[in-house]
Parts: structure tokens; C-alpha cells; sequence
């Protein structure tokens, strides 16, 4: 989907929850800012377009998304402001856990100062971001500053734990018939970070809290 970007949260601000019935929920993913982009760009070249790397926090209203598929347009209401990293690095820093498509380490999230999901981004993320930049470059041209997200970060084992509530819901009802975790809450904490190959906190955190909003 495209969101929006003329509003963006930064790394430690709050994230407003104006009706807890929205069912809001946080979504770990990286994403890479690319320089200009050309249309028809392939996927086997598209590692020269990437410039920087960033974490983000693609907040989203879980249960104003059925209305909105139902029109066959894809989100809008359902995808409020995007929190990101407060830092974003160049590609050279992530060194061979970069392999040119996919990053492989691990990105950590905390609800409440538990850590609740450590997957690994890179073996089991299905389109690599070459593969994204074809796509996205089949009919237009991107200008320098377009940033790309992975999508929420996810691993078949269990033991890796999550990156959204709603997979956390959805591994529930799998196991027991219905999801028993909420999703945010006014007061709820959400932590996002990354550490390199070497054990170095590569972005800074995203930390943000829930709190309510009118």
C-alpha cells in the first residue's frame, strides 16, 4: 500500500488512541530510503538505489481494515501517522548482514519492557527489497527520499516471537479456537530496535507510549 507522508511521528513521541475499539497495534518492519529510482528498474540492480536504512513502527487500526478492503482500495483510515528510527544509516555499516536484497538480523520489540518478538529480517522475508523495487518500479519512477518498507517482520518459529499483536491473536486462535491478547491500550509502551553482527545498537530505539486522545 502508499501511505502518507506529510505527517510522520518521531521516535519517542506518543501514539494518540482516540477509540480503543479501533483496535490499534504496532508493526516492526525495516525500511530502506532510496535515491531517485528509476521506472523499470530491476531487481538484479537495485541494491544501488538503496541509500539508507531505518526501522519503523507502521502503526495500524486493525479493525477499520475490513471496511476498507471491502471497497477494494486499500488502506487509508486504517494506516494513521508512521513512526521511524532516529537514526538511519548507510548500507556499509550493516557489513555481511546485508546481502545485497535482504538484511539478516534480528529486530527486537518490547510491549511493556517485555520482549515479545526477535525474529531474523532476512531468511524467511518472501520479496527481497530488490524484489519491492521491481515491483514498485513497473510503471513510475520513485525521487530521492522515497522510503520502502519490508513489511512486519515474521518468522515460522514460535519461539521468535512476534512483531505485531496480530499475529500474536492469529497464533491464539490457531491454538486454542479464539485470540486472548489485546491490542494497544492508553499507557502501553512499545520499544523497536536493532543491534549489528558486531552487538551494536545500529538505529537508536523507537519508544513510544500509547496514551489516550479526543
Amino acid at each position: 500500500y502508499q501511505g502518507g507522508s506529510g505527517e510522520l511521528l518521531g521516535p519517542r513521541a506518543n501514539i494518540p488512541l482516540s477509540d480503543p475499539k479501533d483496535g490499534l497495534d504496532f508493526e516492526s518492519e525495516i525500511c530502506v530510503v532510496l535515491g531517485d529510482t528509476p521506472k523499470g528498474t530491476r531487481a538484479k540492480n537495485a541494491k544501488s538505489h538503496v541509500r539508507l536504512f531505518m526501522l519503523c513502527n507502521d502503526i495500524t487500526l486493525r479493525n477499520l481494515i475490513p471496511d476498507e478492503l471491502a471497497k477494494s482500495f486499500g488502506f487509508f483510515n486504517s494506516k494513521p501517522a508512521t513512526a521511524f528510527s532516529p537514526f538511519a544509516i548507510t548500507p556499509d555499516e550493516l557489513g555481511d548482514a546485508w546481502d545485497g536484497n535482504r538484511l539478516h538480523l534480528k529486530l527486537e520489540t518490547e510491549l511493556n519492557g517485555n520482549l515479545i518478538g526477535q525474529p531474523d529480517a532476512g531468511p524467511e522475508m518472501f520479496f527481497g527489497f530488490g524484489d519491492l523495487i521491481e515491483h514498485v518500479c513497473k510503471t513510475r519512477s520513485f525521487t530521492a527520499g522515497t522510503i520502502l518498507g519490508s513489511g512486519t517482520v515474521s518468522n515460522e518459529n514460535p519461539q521468535a516471537g512476534v512483531s505485531c499483536l496480530s499475529e500474536q491473536r492469529m497464533r491464539e486462535i490457531i491454538a486454542t479456537g479464539e485470540a486472548k491478547t489485546q491490542y494497544l491500550q492508553a499507557g502501553d509502551r512499545v520499544r523497536i530496535s536493532m543491534q549489528g553482527l558486531d552487538g551494536r545498537d545500529l538505529f537508536g530505539a523507537i519508544d513510544q507510549r500509547v496514551v489516550a486522545s479526543p
